[in-house]
């Protein structure tokens, strides 16, 4: 199997198209012979789509797609190979396994073939971004080469990641011809918003001016990165582009090649993309805004961390490197980076094995850029392409490894995190808690935490003063108060002393500590299906902002249950149809509200049925006991089916109460549904705190 040692590449059982082990067979059909002379004058163009007249994904058909040559250096009309865009939903409402899009890279300036997979199936253990595998093309029958397929960031991906999509959403890539005067660098350029028009692409329905605002705050005022950043995201994308020399990115001379999305908390995240020429492929770091900064081989081995931290062109560096605690954490991230990637050479045995995979597609793709001879040695030879040369990868990692480990910042003695205790392995909720942990060598330590994983992480300053149920005073436990608020904690620590700065874990905050509050399994009575929606026209809408079917689930009892062996179905003949996933829990007389959208390719809480309106059922059930169950009809349109009083009484139509207690009066025959104004979804799912 394909893996990357201990680093966790996720592969979803239930969707093949990015599993990292095979090679997808993509097959497209155009009905006209002169398909390519359209789409490279489309590209010329509006960059419109061809529609073909059929596209198969592993053997599965879909009629009517539409299809586009994309990319800048490395699409050319006179090339057979050439980047593609595949959209299933262009002229019908289809995708295949929730995916609306394919994107294909033709492995421009790469001749190992595998950089972009390897690089998003590293950064993937790291931060958010695309899942990424190998793909065949065929076109009208003919084999066109072995391609790497990168999953698209649109509205899907980021609900799916952000858990809500509707907030300013820009693409950062020159919307003109690229230099070292153009770059999507977050500076400040005015208030002006039209200055910013050749950078930044909006891909929401707003949010040039939030860019203005951003860019005002990057450049000039670094003491709001944290209210107005998902900081640590930003660190983890700039440590990645320096350790790797991932240069067509924002550290390199465009400042390029990624998104940003302003989620429910009002915080920017960074999402990386394009990492096809990772590992060195493009050598231009840039400098001001006059020099494409051109690197060799050799100098890219000694890329400095430091790079741009005084350079005005690249604020969101400067502001980072000008930062002494920031700069501890990038210093730290890189570290990680280094000792869990390069040197455990985990990167060399994944690169070989993907080589391996797609060696056969590889020799018989007669449109790729390099000979076959160059793809085999690709990993420790430089190769010349065009004006520049490409580092070998082991060549370049091994070089960065002995660089990074001689400079004093690396070699720093950082704190030392142990010991990590909570007063209680399954506290109650609502209950105060006490974590602690022997930190040596340090002078200042906080907590992140949050019981949301929709929300932000809160920072709580740790003490060793005597005072904190730490213990003693100053003997290296330091500890901090933190009251149950929710049925699962999450949490990381930070420490850092004058020289150095330690997260433990130390993928924080992508990955982090957890304590699950006691809990007990549900019984007949005490969880109950509570009020539904059957019609949603203009009611609540979930992440992806899709008004779908809802329902209800009430805690009537005391006590924080554990529903992962709970089922729901709309079918009496199948009870078992949808299962709740691990660690999802319902606070005491607490709420869980779940989406009947027969869409579970979606992430939180989405069912694989609808609701019937005029010949509906409901059922709640364990493998061995019936917990609830409801029949009903007539439906009206925004307009729930619920419980009065709440939890106990009998079903009634009612005003919609989406997460919270049903306390208006059940409707009469004469009365007119009162459109009530609710919370956002994602403070519904705050305020239940929830996983």
């Amino acid at each position: 199997m394909i893996l990357i040692a201990s680093l966790a590449i996720q592969i979803s059982v239930a969707q093949t198209l990015y599993n990292v082990t095979t090679i997808q067979k993509i097959e497209i059909q155009f009905s006209i012979a002169d398909w390519d002379y359209r789409m490279d004058t489309a590209k010329a163009g509006q960059e419109g789509y061809l529609m073909a007249e059929w596209v198969k994904v592993n053997g599965i058909q879909y009629d009517s797609v539409g299809v586009k040559y994309k990319g800048n250096s490395s699409y050319d009309s006179t090339q057979a190979k050439n980047p593609l865009h595949i959209r299933f939903d262009k002229y019908k409402n289809q995708n295949h396994e929730g995916f609306d899009d394919i994107k294909l890279s033709n492995g421009y300036g790469d001749p190992s073939m595998i950089r972009e997979v390897l690089a998003y199936n590293i950064l993937a253990n790291y931060m958010h971004c695309p899942r990424s595998n190998f793909a065949q093309v065929y076109i009208n029958g003919n084999y066109v080469g072995i391609y790497s397929s990168a999953e698209d960031i649109n509205k899907k991906f980021i609900a799916d990641h952000f858990y809500s999509n509707q907030g300013t959403f820009v693409k950062c890539n020159p919307t003109v011809s690229v230099g070292p005067t153009t770059k999507s660098n977050f500076r400040y350029l005015g208030v002006d918003s039209t200055l910013y028009n050749s950078f930044y692409e909006i891909k929401s329905d707003y949010g040039m001016n939030d860019m203005v605002s951003l860019c005002d705050s990057v450049s000039n005022n670094t003491g709001s990165y944290d209210q107005v950043l998902d900081l640590d995201r930003f660190i983890w994308m700039l440590a990645f582009n320096n350790t790797f020399v991932n240069l067509d990115s924002y550290s390199g001379v465009f400042a390029q090649n990624h998104y940003i999305y302003r989620d429910h908390t009002n915080h920017y995240n960074p999402i990386m993309w394009d990492l096809n020429m990772c590992f060195g492929a493009f050598p231009f770091a840039g400098s001001g805004n006059v020099s494409m900064g051109n690197q060799t081989p050799a100098s890219m081995q000694t890329f400095s961390p430091a790079n741009h931290s005084a350079d005005d062109y690249w604020p969101l560096i400067k502001g980072i490197q000008g930062n002494d605690s920031y700069r501890k954490k990038y210093i730290a991230h890189m570290k990680t980076l280094l000792n869990e990637v390069i040197l455990t050479n985990q990167y060399s045995t994944a690169a070989s094995q993907f080589q391996a995979l797609i060696d056969t597609a590889v020799l018989s793709d007669n449109n790729k850029k390099f000979t076959y001879a160059q793809f085999q040695s690709a990993l420790n030879t430089d190769i010349v392409f065009g004006s520049y040369t490409v580092p070998g990868i082991q060549n370049l990692l091994n070089g960065r490894a002995t660089y990074l480990q001689s400079l004093p910042e690396f070699t720093a003695t950082a704190p030392s995190i142990t010991g990590i205790t909570p007063s209680n392995a399954a506290p109650i909720y609502n209950s105060l808690l006490t974590i602690t942990a022997t930190i040596s060598n340090t002078n200042s330590v906080y907590i992140g935490y949050r019981f949301n994983k929709t929300a932000k992480f809160q920072k709580l300053t740790m003490y060793d003063d005597g005072a904190h149920n730490d213990g003693a005073a100053n003997d290296n436990s330091f500890g901090a108060d933190i009251t149950m608020s929710g049925a699962i904690l999450q949490y990381y620590i930070y420490a850092e002393n004058a020289n150095a700065g330690m997260f433990s874990p130390q993928r924080a905050v992508h990955e982090f500590h957890t304590l699950i509050a006691s809990n007990v399994s549900p019984s007949a009575g005490s969880i109950v299906i509570n009020e539904l929606l059957a019609e949603n026209k203009n009611n609540q809408k979930d992440e992806y902002n899709e008004g779908e079917d809802w329902l209800e689930i009430y805690n009537t009892s005391g006590q924080t249950i554990n529903m992962s062996s709970v089922y729901l179905s709309n079918s009496k003949l199948t009870p078992l149809k949808w299962k709740f996933p691990a660690d999802t829990y319902i606070l005491p007389n607490g709420y869980l509200t779940v989406w009947a959208d027969d869409d579970s390719t979606e992430t939180i809480y989405h069912t694989n049925f609808k609701l019937d309106k005029d010949t509906g059922f409901l059922s709640m059930s364990t493998a061995a006991v019936l917990l609830d169950s409801i029949s009903f009809t007539g439906q009206m349109a925004d307009t729930s089916w619920g419980r009065y009083p709440n939890g106990s009484g009998n079903f009634a139509l009612m005003n919609t109460t989406y997460g919270y207690e049903n306390n208006n009066f059940p409707l009469t025959t004469s009365t007119i549904p009162n459109k009530k104004q609710h919370l956002p979804y994602f403070q519904i799912r705050q305020i239940r705190l929830l996983q």
